[in-house]
């Protein structure tokens, strides 16, 4: 078979499509049914009733930072820093916008409230990311500087800045590790009633966390797939994780991963044999999943890797008959739209469409 290419994770989403605000109820959303090769149309509070009891559903616990702050140097030009990791010393990892790069050394002013010191590039001298050290006079890490003067980074194809309302709705239940630039949107939908009858079904809740990076939505730009160099993130899966995951499997059950966040985490352990690290699994048709039997996700942007990731482990000509059908039904798109119930269906996930 032909390796697919880029070409073939393309499609056109119409602009009113894309979910510009949340809904006002989080599990209002609507669930496109995807499981086995079928396709139907659902409500997400229809999910209890696809899952079965003594499945196992398994969220990622990252909790998205004010990540985004604005400043300027000493010359008055503006800067904007998106800060991607934090690290010992209030020093971070961060992307930097701005019209002329300052030399190293050089202090900007960061919302009119604290310094970011440049130290230099990474992970390389020549890298696209930059190291900063953060500073106040109150002695503030990174973290509580963000929370005070950041704003929370919302993907570019929402068209207008943050407002309070982000604050909690692109935040989910489950956050509670702090170090995510982007949510795990599969998330988003559950509420505490969508929760509590989840439990009713007899279905076990566990959690795994990796701290989502702006690299989840840069686009794959080479043709042949295989050739992309996929972005790193951070992953942790806790010890009374694999200790539940082993249980269901024992029990008959389901491990079902709420977002290709998880699915990342599960398969990376499964992969290294580290249950911490950092990970840059790229997940794409023709690849064997160890841990996950269901999925449930958000639609995903064109040529992304986490579309590849979909199509790996639906079929890729299954994902792209769920595509159009959520395109034809007017299905709410990307980070503040619908989601989408998956299987792992072994013998179409090398099919092509």
């Amino acid at each position: 078979m032909d390796e697919l290419t880029l070409d073939d994770f393309d499609f056109d989403v119409p602009e009113h499509l894309i979910a510009q605000y949340p809904l006002p109820v989080r599990s209002a959303s609507r669930l496109l049914d995807g499981s086995g090769q079928g396709i139907g149309d659902r409500m997400f509070t229809d999910l209890p009733s696809l899952l079965q009891a003594g499945d196992l559903l398994v969220f990622n616990d990252t909790q998205v930072v004010k990540a985004r702050i604005f400043g300027e140097k000493s010359s008055g030009g503006k800067v904007e820093l998106l800060v991607e990791r934090v690290l010992q010393g209030n020093e971070v990892i961060a992307h930097l916008r701005v019209s002329k790069k300052p030399v190293i050394g050089a202090t900007i002013r960061m919302a009119k409230a604290f310094d970011a010191q440049l130290l230099g590039r990474w992970p390389t001298s020549d890298g696209p990311l930059f190291y900063l050290r953060f500073s106040d006079e109150q002695g503030r890490d990174p973290y509580a500087l963000m929370q005070a003067f950041g704003h929370v980074p919302l993907p570019s194809y929402i068209h207008r800045g943050d407002d309070t309302t982000d604050h909690t709705r692109y935040q989910t239940l489950f956050a509670k590790v702090p170090g995510a630039v982007a949510a795990p949107t599969a998330a988003l939908h559950f509420d505490e009633e969508s929760l509590s009858a989840i439990r009713d079904k007899g279905v076990s809740l566990a959690q795994v966390t990796l701290h989502v990076g702006a690299g989840t939505f840069s686009p794959v730009k080479v043709e042949k797939i295989s050739e992309h160099t996929m972005h790193h993130e951070r992953y942790w899966v806790p010890a009374a994780t694999q200790k539940a995951i082993e249980k269901c499997r024992a029990n008959g059950g389901r491990v079902v991963a709420v977002g290709t966040t998880t699915v990342r985490t599960l398969e990376s352990w499964a992969q290294s044999g580290q249950a911490s690290g950092d990970t840059n699994i790229f997940i794409r048709p023709g690849y064997r999943f160890q841990v996950i039997d269901a999925l449930i996700t958000n639609f995903h942007l064109p040529k992304s890797t986490l579309l590849m990731l979909v199509s790996a482990f639906t079929g890729h000509a299954h994902m792209r008959a769920l595509y159009q059908h959520a395109i034809v039904c007017q299905y709410r798109f990307f980070s503040y739209g619908d989601a989408m119930y998956l299987t792992y269906e072994k013998a179409s996930s090398k099919a092509k469409a």
